[in-house]
């Protein structure tokens, strides 16, 4: 008998900063410290990268609104990383 996943908001709160520093790193956000925007194509991968680990090691034990929550992040980095890596 597999048991329900409690809602955690520390894990919606994860997600949210890092898709934020994906942002970041992609040129969507500017740089707090400078106020510029600026690609960094490597910490981009490695925020990603992270999150697809999160997703793998997590799979089943997320709540669905966690779940959707990591997927759409996921899908929205990716399409951002492809579009920067396009124009590169």
């Amino acid at each position: 008998m597999s048991k329900t996943p409690k809602q955690d908001t520390r894990f919606n709160d994860f997600v949210y900063l890092q898709a934020q520093n994906a942002g970041l790193f992609l040129g969507q956000l500017p740089n707090p410290a400078t106020g510029e925007k600026s690609v960094n194509l490597k910490a981009a991968a490695t925020v990603l990268d992270s999150l697809e680990m999160l997703a793998a090691k997590t799979q089943g034990n997320l709540t669905k609104e966690e779940a959707g929550l990591l997927e759409k992040a996921l899908l929205n980095i990716r399409a951002l990383y492809a579009n920067v890596e396009d124009l590169g």
